[in-house]
């Protein structure tokens, strides 16, 4: 079974006691500010390890909260289509804040005093590697099934900066 439901399950919750809490008349900023606490953790929470596996549906998921959410905080974006209302509220899609979660972790994975360094494959030659086409610093591994994906080989292909 999937864990989308459940988490979906307990966002409604939390989503309801939005709602509670602008029919008491509490600011939108200070909504924004319980919406950023509370609600979105739950649907960042270890982005890195999942974000590469993830549909297309599950992810238009996580956005329809984030939608839902906004238009309990501001009444004015009630009709307005997702990116209008991420601009006009000035927020960032959950898909291109877990792209950049997952750079950051990669970024810092790749540091060698990072305890999960050793997790990476070992390093190119730069002498032989500098004369090719793509070089990058890491080797990318690739595999034929799902199975064998992770989000090393996913960040090796994607978020590596050539030599």
């Amino acid at each position: 079974m999937s864990t989308l439901p459940m988490l979906l399950n307990g966002l409604s919750k939390r989503l309801y006691f939005l709602k509670q809490l602008r029919a008491a008349g509490v600011p939108p900023q200070q909504l924004l500010h319980f919406n950023t606490a509370v609600i979105r953790p739950v649907l960042e929470y270890a982005s890195p390890v999942w974000h590469y596996s993830i549909t297309r549906a599950q992810t238009e998921q996580l956005e329809t909260i984030q939608k839902r959410a906004v238009h309990i905080i501001f009444n004015f974006t009630c009709g307005m289509s997702y990116p209008n209302l991420l601009f006009v509220t000035n927020l960032n899609s959950l898909k291109d804040r877990r792209d950049k979660l997952s750079r950051s972790f990669f970024q810092k994975m790749s540091n060698q005093a990072s305890c999960l360094h050793h997790l990476l494959p070992p390093r190119c030659d730069t002498s032989v590697t500098s004369r090719l086409r793509s070089c990058t610093p890491l080797p990318r591994q690739t595999s034929r099934t799902k199975k064998f994906r992770s989000f090393i080989n996913f960040a090796l292909g994607k978020y590596q900066s050539p030599i």
